[in-house]
Formats: structure tokens, C-alpha cells, sequence
């Protein structure tokens, strides 16, 4: 028995005609745009609706999330950033140079993603500053989440586009692009 043909077979790392990945985008994204600065949105919804203790409850949560955030990117962030930078930069040269697509279809993730890390480090940066109340506070955490979405449709729009170039043209027979 063969290995690594065993394994090959079994892990199919052609990203954009296997199932899986196109699940794990719509999973990322769902997720993305659920979790608000470490808040889920229901519970923003939910104290938007009530008032009062919901209220308090969301308050807090936002409270010890934008510490947090914070703390982190104060105490690590110059780190965290170089190391991130490496990475991307390993699997935009791996993506892009070398023409491997599970790295290109990790890219198509992983890109869009830093932006909604750095989104979620600013808005930190500005609960904190403005320490919003009542209408302001949810203005602020939708105003998040709205653009968390529009990164992710833009995301999604594009890595379908690219996909879908991808596995026309591995198509024996299909010319692209050709006068």
C-alpha cells in the first residue's frame, strides 16, 4: 500500500472544485460577520430590543473585548504584525509565483481576513477614544459588522471569479484568454 497516494487521494488539495473549501469560505464569513469585536450579534441585537440588563450584559462584553483587543496589539501587535506579514508574503510568492492553488486558495482567505483584523483593531481604537453609549455604541458595532460584510462579499465575489478561471482552465480543450 502506498502511502502518499493513500493520502493524496483522501486530502484533495485541488481547493476550488472540492466542496469543502467552498463550505470553509461560507463558514469564515458567516463567522466573521457574526462575532462582532468578540460580541455575538444576536446578543447586540438583543439588548438593542430590551434595553436594561441585555443592555449592561453587551456593554461589558464590549468592554472586556476592546481591552483585550487592545492589550493584545499594545503588547504584541509590532510582533504579531511582522510575523503576519511573513506568512502572507509566504503564500502570496508560493500562491502567485509558483502557481500552487492550496496556497492560492488560502491567500483568497487569509488577505481578506487581515483586513477584518485590522477593522477590529481600529474600532477598538475608537470605542475606546469616543467610549460610546445607547445609539452610539450599536451605531458603532453595526457600522463594523456592515463593513466586515462588504469585505467579505468583495472577498467571496472575487475568489468565485478566480475559482471558476481556475478550473476553466484546467479543462482540456478550453483556451482562455486566447485571440
Amino acid at each position: 500500500m502506498d502511502w502518499t497516494k493513500t493520502l493524496t487521494d483522501v486530502i484533495d488539495m485541488r481547493s476550488f472544485s472540492n466542496i469543502w473549501y467552498w463550505i470553509v469560505l461560507a463558514v469564515v464569513w458567516s463567522t466573521a460577520s457574526h462575532w462582532v469585536l468578540g460580541v455575538p450579534y444576536d446578543i447586540i441585537m438583543k439588548a438593542r430590543r430590551q434595553g436594561g440588563e441585555a443592555y449592561q450584559d453587551m456593554e461589558d462584553i464590549v468592554r472586556v473585548n476592546v481591552n483585550r483587543i487592545l492589550y493584545i496589539s499594545e503588547l504584541s501587535g509590532l510582533w504579531l504584525s511582522g510575523f503576519v506579514t511573513f506568512v502572507l508574503t509566504g503564500l502570496i510568492t508560493l500562491a502567485f509565483w509558483y502557481g500552487i492553488e492550496f496556497a492560492q486558495s488560502i491567500v483568497l482567505i487569509a488577505v481578506p481576513m487581515t483586513f477584518v483584523g485590522m477593522l477590529t483593531v481600529s474600532t477598538a481604537h475608537q470605542l475606546r477614544a469616543e467610549n460610546p453609549e445607547g445609539k452610539q455604541l450599536f451605531k458603532r458595532l453595526v457600522r463594523h459588522r456592515l463593513w466586515t460584510q462588504v469585505i467579505g462579499m468583495i472577498s467571496i465575489f472575487l475568489t468565485a471569479m478566480f475559482g471558476m478561471f481556475h478550473n476553466l482552465a484546467v479543462v482540456e480543450g478550453f483556451e482562455l484568454l486566447t485571440p
